[in-house]
């Protein structure tokens, strides 16, 4: 049993798990979506790129509004109408955008499939939970309504809800938030998708339920051979979980690279921020180090880093021209950053972040 950052414990190793393959599932490049408001346009993703290979756990996160369930949506197609969407968004190399609403509600819950992050708000509280299992099959296959209840009481067995058949019978109201969570996950891979996107699975959890829920993607990922996109505000989740982080900041991606990389060698100030404000189970009493400010509005975005107020590294460059994503001294990790070779300098990064009284 492996031990996370935020103290959850998760039963499985990632390393026990299936290794992600190479081929593409899902590739996303320069995904932007901006909301008309009355106050102006809201610049919700900016610029979003990145791929999912088969049975790939790939961590998205971020701060609240920082665009990791929007970008989610915009993949499900789940936006409404009011989005303004450009990019490319590609599915086993078709171009998911271009495709009809028909052929994309195909897509949807067949190939691509979320499990929400409220299961209270997600699942209908006027019907069984066995007849929204069997509704997520036949919406997709045209089979006896029997069948489609077999394969539900399969997948709440194979997320571990006790007496199956029984609780198919049973409403939203009559489960915990963990039961809730594990039927989500059954209706998610009751398809056999190729992708999960989990936004937020262990929110209001207790840190019991969370590693039983983490445990359990993991396990099901093996069963049906897909790969997650894990969208969370955990850094401990992350690195008992996924293979790969994507760190957004005000609609962008800033940093990305195997988890191991990233965690060890952070070359973004808002990772190193975000890495440095977790509390470590290695050191008891050790002050956390917050990070100073808030983001910014994304109507009316600051010129040059977003990151810019917030960091201790910012000088006159920063505040003029936003940085790209490039490649840091490894080719596998990028950081959106003018000064991440300070960074790589340093041998605690998260000291840039501490106050002089903490320093001296």
């Amino acid at each position: 049993m492996t031990t996370n950052t935020r103290g959850v414990h998760i039963g499985r190793r990632l390393s026990d798990s299936k290794r992600p393959g190479e081929t593409e599932i899902l590739k996303v490049e320069n995904l932007q979506v901006s909301f008309p408001t009355d106050d102006g346009l809201v610049q919700a993703v900016r610029g979003v790129s990145y791929t999912v290979r088969e049975r790939e756990v790939l961590g998205i996160v971020g701060e609240s509004g920082s665009g990791k369930s929007v970008s989610s949506m915009a993949v499900m197609g789940l936006l409404p109408k009011s989005a303004r969407i450009s990019g490319s968004i590609r599915y086993r190399g078709e171009d998911v955008l271009a495709m009809s609403e028909r052929k994309r509600r195909g897509l949807r819950g067949r190939k691509i499939a979320m499990v929400f992050q409220d299961p209270m708000t997600a699942l209908n509280p006027v019907h069984t939970i066995g007849d929204q299992l069997a509704e997520a099959v036949l919406a997709h296959d045209l089979i006896p309504r029997k069948d489609a209840l077999a394969r539900a009481k399969e997948m709440l067995d194979l997320v571990g809800i006790p007496q199956a058949e029984a609780r198919l019978r049973s409403y939203p109201h009559e489960f915990s938030g963990g039961m809730r969570q594990r039927a989500m996950i059954a209706m998610a891979i009751i398809n056999n998708p190729d992708m999960i996107i989990a936004d937020e699975p262990t929110t209001a959890l207790d840190v019991t339920v969370q590693a039983q829920i983490l445990e359990k993607l993991l396990e099901v990922k093996d069963a049906v051979d897909a790969a997650i996109v894990l969208i969370t505000h955990d850094l401990g989740v992350i690195a008992g979980m996924a293979h790969r982080i994507l760190v957004m900041y005000a609609g962008k991606p800033v940093e990305i690279g195997e988890v191991d990389q990233v965690f060890a060698r952070p070359r973004m100030p808002y990772t190193v921020g975000l890495l440095g404000s977790i509390p470590s189970a290695a050191v008891s009493g050790e002050r956390l180090q917050p990070i100073k400010g808030t983001p910014p509005s994304l109507i009316n975005l600051p010129p040059g880093c977003p990151f810019s107020p917030r960091c201790p590294l910012a000088d006159d460059q920063c505040r003029t021209a936003e940085p790209p994503m490039a490649e840091t001294e490894s080719g596998t990790q990028l950081a959106a950053c003018h000064h991440w070779p300070k960074l790589a300098e340093a041998t605690d990064p998260t000291a840039f972040f501490r106050t002089n009284s903490e320093t001296s």
